[in-house]
């Protein structure tokens, strides 16, 4: 992602950390307490207690955590808000504490933001007067692409629609200091980041079973699995029972319009070699997972108590059970632990 990003002269990469929340991942994807993006407010105390300064705080602002925010910044931090909306712009700017904050745009992907071309784009800037930091926007619906010519589409339209955004803020005589786009896909495949100060993605850092179906990284390169326990043996169906269930494992089956499902994860050896074929977790309860293979499944080799890792179909959700990862470097052995910030 880095050399990817590092094609465009004057880009900045902006690492999402709302994936990895964590401040060891966040040291390797930015490293010297770079620029960072967070989703939570609790995300951005703990990345400020670990030297990450430069953040944005990436999910529309509600009034109720502008003081935490602002108290943060009084601190040393620089985290900027988002907002889409004019009377929290207002409330943004009658604030006495130090804070600045990013117009969404919405550039296609249908969730947050006002159109770049709209009225409101300008008035919501207006309000903010000094305190506005800029534009951002987010690619979501690069995600529903199936080849990279379609990402790339979804990339030149997310950087127009930044692009003027920012030229209509700047006619209307609002300083822009920040122009910031970003998803893995279209940060990975934007061809054209002419305009852009920097480029947020995040998922890539870890990838999941669907990031590698469109093309974010090859299947091999998935960073995080779950360990767990076989349980039950069911010859009869061809299946294994786990104990990584529902809890354990995503309950997004994103991967379900995706070329392969992969239901809520491919089964893998405790090397984490896809030993036993596509052995899909096809089905989950809260403390059970229901592997189907494809293929006979070698029962001799899995016997109960056996150790297997379950690749997952979407990552951050998966992640975010848990307090810590348990880090291993080509072996068996955890050669690191890993905290990660939960909670909001």
């Amino acid at each position: 992602m880095a050399a990817a990003v590092a094609r465009h002269p004057g880009l900045t990469l902006r690492p999402h950390m709302k994936t990895a929340k964590s401040i060891a991942v966040a040291d390797l994807a930015a490293p010297n307490k770079g620029p960072i993006t967070v989703s939570t407010v609790a995300e951005a105390a703990y990345f400020a207690g670990g030297g990450f300064r430069d953040q944005i705080y990436a999910v529309c602002v509600t009034p109720a955590k502008l003081d935490r925010i602002a108290a943060l910044n009084a601190q040393g931090a620089d985290v900027k808000v988002i907002t889409d909306d004019v009377d929290v712009a207002a409330v943004i700017a009658a604030h006495p504490g130090p804070l600045r904050a990013l117009v969404e745009v919405d550039c296609g992907e249908g969730r947050g933001g006002v159109a770049p071309d709209s009225n409101l784009l300008t008035e919501i800037a207006g309000r903010l007067g000094a305190r506005c930091a800029g534009v951002m926007t987010h690619a979501g619906h690069s995600y529903a692409e199936r080849s990279i010519a379609g990402v790339e589409h979804v990339a030149e339209t997310e950087h127009r629609g930044a692009v003027l955004a920012a030229e209509r803020l700047r006619a209307a005589g609002t300083k822009v200091e920040i122009v910031s786009l970003g998803s893995s896909p279209t940060a990975l495949y934007g061809k054209d980041m002419s305009g852009i100060t920097d480029v947020r993605a995040g998922v890539y850092m870890f990838g999941d079973l669907f990031q590698a179906q469109i093309g974010t990284h090859a299947m091999e390169d998935i960073a995080v699995t779950v360990l767990t326990a076989v349980t039950g043996r069911k010859p009869d169906r061809n299946a294994i029972l786990v104990d990584a269930g529902a809890i354990a494992l995503s309950k997004d089956r994103s991967t379900e319009k995706a070329p392969k499902d992969y239901g809520f994860g491919l089964m893998l050896d405790l090397d984490g070699k896809p030993s036993y074929g596509n052995a899909i977790v096809a089905r989950t309860h809260q403390e059970h997972g229901e592997v189907h293979g494809e293929t006979p499944l070698p029962f001799d080799r899995l016997p109960i108590g056996a150790l297997v890792r379950i690749a997952p179909n979407h990552t951050c959700l998966t992640v975010a059970q848990y307090d810590r990862y348990h880090v291993v470097d080509g072996g068996r052995d955890v050669i690191a632990v890993w905290d990660r910030v939960n909670g909001w």
